[in-house]
């Protein structure tokens, strides 16, 4: 209809009986700036080119029978992106079932009218900045299966009104500033699996009735100021899987029953059967004025390094524990979200080669991470200082066993996968025993989040581990198909001539190198799906550094 009326600036069919689809031919009406379609029957979505109509100012398409799906409800948000005039959106009471719009910058308080969504059953506003208390309303919406409010600023009590979710599956608060007690109603939550209410400022107690949530399978509390004694009743808890009450004022002992066999009580020494968490006395509670003290007023001396979201300082804790402590710059736009994310990231994390999180200081002006300090700094020193040099092969074969194993952890061995999404020779610190530990989980991306984006396990690695200078990555990215078909003959060409000095050895390092080349090559083909996965990568590695001990011992 679009091409017969291009002029056309105003179109208003409401409260008719209008049927269909909307055509996707009337953003052809490129003139529009009302558009109201509300109280028909049109059917299936809206045109994903809606935001074509740039002019578009109030958009009105409640009360018909529109379905809106993931992913495609993202395409049509992304386009309604483009229409900067837009100032009125209604899209109640249609047959909205799934809403994602996490990861963005919504700010504002969560509408009151959304209990009119009735057919809503997947709501996802997480890691946005969203304010103001949680609506009411939003627990009238009794058929929600998810609802995930998690890394905003919304704040004030939970509503008693919470047990009536009585279908709900997984809720997610966490990361916000909700106030008082746990209400005892939240027993009605019966089929409740996932029940996140860490990094609030919740107090009180904990509710005998959190016992009643039969099919509970993960309890996160952590990061609160509740107090008490831990109820007897979570031994009804059966399902049980992961508990987290850490970070609490809590007291008494732990259930001695209940609670299924593969659960953790994570991040506390008293309630941990994890025999890779940390001991109670690193995750006290830390104060603003104590970090300050330990290193000395932001002493420059102090200063490690600088990075995209604040400072890292060496300080020294009262008990006289070195440590690294990331201080956050929250005048940079992003620096909330990549401390959440961060926190979620390594407070659960157990291995060797990944920087170990000791406590965290959060308070609304002032956040801060207390890491394990590194004393041989990272590998960007070793490898391009003049002062340092990585002068054995054998030293930079493990240490890139060591990222290695680290990423497949990441990739594999986590509850759900992590990219770290910046990973670089800065971003890899040595500890005395020159082992390489990943840092800097900033920006990292768990899939359940980015699952909207093109965030994936098989991205290319860095490259800089032999090379003598910073630029094997264009050289791979110019000419990779021609560097794949001469690499025995290339592959000196770019290597530090350090790296075969040594005569004795020659042979055995140029093996090694060219198999080393070979499998970062490997790892990054022009496809994806063609890449060598990361299991893979970690077996190949040990298998180049066996035979490469094996022809340096025979000679």
């Amino acid at each position: 209809m679009g091409h017969f009326l291009p002029n056309l600036q105003v179109l208003s069919l409401g409260g008719n009986e209008l049927s269909g689809t909307i055509p996707n031919s009337i953003v052809n009406a490129s003139q529009l700036f009302i558009l109201d379609l509300s109280h028909n029957s049109f059917s299936s979505s809206i045109p994903t080119t809606i935001g074509n109509l740039r002019l578009i100012q109030k958009l009105s398409l409640a009360s018909n029978k529109l379905t809106f799906q993931s992913p495609k409800l993202m395409s049509i948000f992304s386009s309604l992106s483009s229409c900067k005039y837009l100032i009125l959106l209604t899209l109640s009471k249609n047959y909205l079932n799934t809403l994602r719009l996490s990861g963005n910058e919504l700010y504002g308080h969560i509408p009151a009218c959304i209990d009119n969504m009735t057919s809503l059953r997947n709501l996802d506003l997480g890691f946005n900045q969203l304010t103001s208390s949680i609506p009411l309303s939003l627990w009238r919406l009794t058929d929600l299966l998810l609802v995930d409010l998690s890394s905003n600023s919304l704040n004030g009590p939970l509503s008693l009104y919470i047990g009536n979710m009585n279908v709900l599956r997984i809720l997610d608060l966490s990361k916000n500033q909700i106030t008082g007690c746990i209400p005892v109603t939240i027993g009605g939550l019966k089929n409740i699996a996932n029940l996140s209410l860490a990094f609030n400022r919740l107090d009180g107690s904990i509710p005998t009735s959190v016992g009643e949530l039969v099919s509970l399978e993960l309890l996160d509390l952590s990061y609160n100021n509740l107090y008490v004694e831990i109820p007897k009743s979570l031994e009804k808890l059966s399902f049980l899987k992961h508990l987290n009450l850490s970070i609490n004022k809590l007291q008494g002992e732990i259930p001695s029953r209940g609670y299924g066999v593969n659960g953790t009580w994570s991040r506390n020494a008293k309630f941990s059967h994890d025999t890779n968490s940390m001991p109670l006395a690193t995750w006290r509670r830390i104060s603003h004025q104590e970090l300050i003290r330990a290193i000395e007023g932001f002493n420059a001396n102090n200063l490690l390094g600088e990075g995209s979201f604040g400072f890292v300082y060496k300080g020294t804790l009262l008990e006289g524990t070195t440590v690294a402590i990331k201080v956050l710059n929250l005048q940079v736009k992003g620096a909330f979200k990549s401390f959440h994310i961060e926190c979620e990231v390594l407070r659960n994390i157990h291995l060797r080669n990944l920087v170990k999180i000791i406590t965290a200081c959060c308070n609304m002006d002032f956040k801060a991470l207390v890491l394990e300090y590194m004393p041989n700094g990272n590998l960007n020193m070793w490898l391009y200082s003049e002062n340092r040099c990585l002068n054995m092969q054998l030293q930079r074969l493990n240490i890139l066993i060591d990222m290695a194993t680290a990423v497949e952890y990441l990739h594999l061995g986590y509850a759900m996968p992590i990219v770290h999404c910046d990973l670089k020779p800065t971003n890899v610190l040595l500890d005395e025993d020159m082992v390489g530990n990943i840092a800097n989980f900033d920006i990292a991306k768990l899939l359940e989040y980015g699952f909207e984006g093109l965030v994936s396990t098989r991205g290319d690695p860095t490259n800089d581990m032999f090379t003598g200078e910073m630029s094997l990555k264009s050289l791979v990215q110019e000419s990779l198909s021609l560097v794949q078909e001469s690499l025995s003959l290339s592959v000196l060409e770019v290597v530090d001539a350090n790296l075969l000095s040594n005569e004795n050895d020659y042979a055995a390092m140029e093996e090694c190198l060219l198999s080393t080349m070979g499998l970062a090559l490997h790892c990054c083909t022009d496809f994806p799906e063609q890449r060598i996965g990361i299991e893979n990568v970690v077996a190949t590695f040990n298998k180049i550094r066996l035979r490469f001990l094996k022809d340096i011992s025979g000679r």
